[in-house]
């Protein structure tokens, strides 16, 4: 064999390999899409918001008081499904939301993944559900956005509650979503159809154990609390545009700056032990600059709808209540001991979503 032959032989044979192995990582990130949306189906409707449609589950009365829950990054209206929602329902118009991009909602090629974007949006989708001033409530990401909501669009909420919000510029990119900060769109487009979901599939255990810690991660969580969903192409694209835009837009730094105008009231609840958004420097701080805001410390960590979900909705039902009374200090409740409780039964949100 001619030597100078070998060397082109054995580019040709890497090149081969690469090309089968994208196109095995391709064939696996589809089958494996499928096989999420067949174990996370889709649980209640869509409704056009202005070019963009948002996936929402209603549970209740439409002649009650209106509570909005909006999630985090990477997440989903499942990561609510361990609240006692059938509970809160029977007073109050509960309605869960994906964010623009997450879960089943899409967001449009041209659309912002900035905080205060997104805020717009949650704000024309509540409109569009003639929602009357509803309590808004918002989980990490949710909490900035709800947070957003309340200084651009104060007219359509009574008071927001926030669960370990995102309320403060964080220059550190938690080590669970560090893996999301992709710049490239080209590059995120390629590992989003090859790479993305076979690794988040292998690294989902230590990636959840970070998100939870320092408490469990239920058993369930990947179906029941949605977190599947967050591995398909879309997941992957959509939750790193969000956590790229948090870094480059400067919504949480002008925001920061008009803390003190909030006009409506905000309870805070966040876990002692939270690692992701730690409660002083996202809580405390944001507690200091209005003298809306209200703050609750308890045992935990991020998660406290899926960990505390008992504990969590008593004081949801207390903030609502008006019975969180706010000092002119402001003081801290921190509570010494807190249970998680039995987990409810699977929510069953598909039969009771509102069609």
């Amino acid at each position: 064999m001619n030597i100078i032959a070998l060397p082109l032989l054995t580019g040709m044979t890497v090149i081969v390999a690469i090309v089968a192995t994208l196109a095995l990582l391709m064939l696996f990130t589809r089958r494996a899409t499928r096989r999420i949306e067949q174990d996370v189906p889709m649980d209640g409707r869509l409704v056009d918001v202005d070019g963009e449609r948002l996936h929402y589950v209603e549970i209740g009365s439409r002649d009650k008081p209106a509570i909005v829950f909006v999630h985090g990054l990477c997440g989903q209206m499942r990561n609510f499904a361990y609240l006692p929602l059938e509970t809160l329902a029977r007073d109050h118009r509960v309605i869960l939301v994906d964010r623009p991009g997450s879960g089943y909602s899409t967001r449009g090629a041209q659309s912002s993944a900035s905080i205060r974007a997104q805020a717009d949006t949650i704000a024309r989708f509540m409109k569009k559900l003639d929602l009357q001033t509803p309590v808004l409530v918002g989980h990490s990401l949710g909490g900035a956005i709800a947070l957003a909501v309340a200084l651009d669009h104060p007219e359509t909420v009574a008071r927001i509650a926030l669960i370990a919000p995102l309320t403060h510029v964080q220059t550190e990119v938690p080590k669970a979503f560090r893996a999301l900060a992709v710049r490239s769109d080209a590059v995120r487009r390629f590992i989003a159809r090859t790479l993305a979901t076979p690794f988040g599939l292998a690294t989902s255990t230590p990636t959840l154990k970070a998100v939870f810690a320092p408490e469990a991660v239920p058993a369930d969580f990947r179906t029941r609390g949605g977190a599947l969903l967050s591995l398909r192409p879309t997941g992957f694209i959509n939750a790193s545009l969000d956590l790229v835009a948090i870094e480059d837009a400067d919504d949480l730094a002008q925001m920061e700056q008009r803390y003190a105008e909030l006009a409506v009231p905000v309870d805070v609840l966040f876990g002692r032990g939270d690692i992701v958004l730690n409660w002083a420097r996202h809580g405390d701080a944001l507690r200091r600059r209005s003298k809306q805001v209200t703050l609750k410390v308890m045992d935990g960590g991020h998660m406290l709808p899926v960990t505390a979900p008992s504990a969590t909705v008593e004081w949801l039902r207390s903030a609502i209540a008006g019975t969180t009374q706010a000092q002119a200090e402001r003081p801290i409740s921190v509570d010494q001991q807190e249970s998680a409780g039995t987990l409810p039964s699977a929510v069953g949100l598909q039969q009771r979503a509102v069609m």
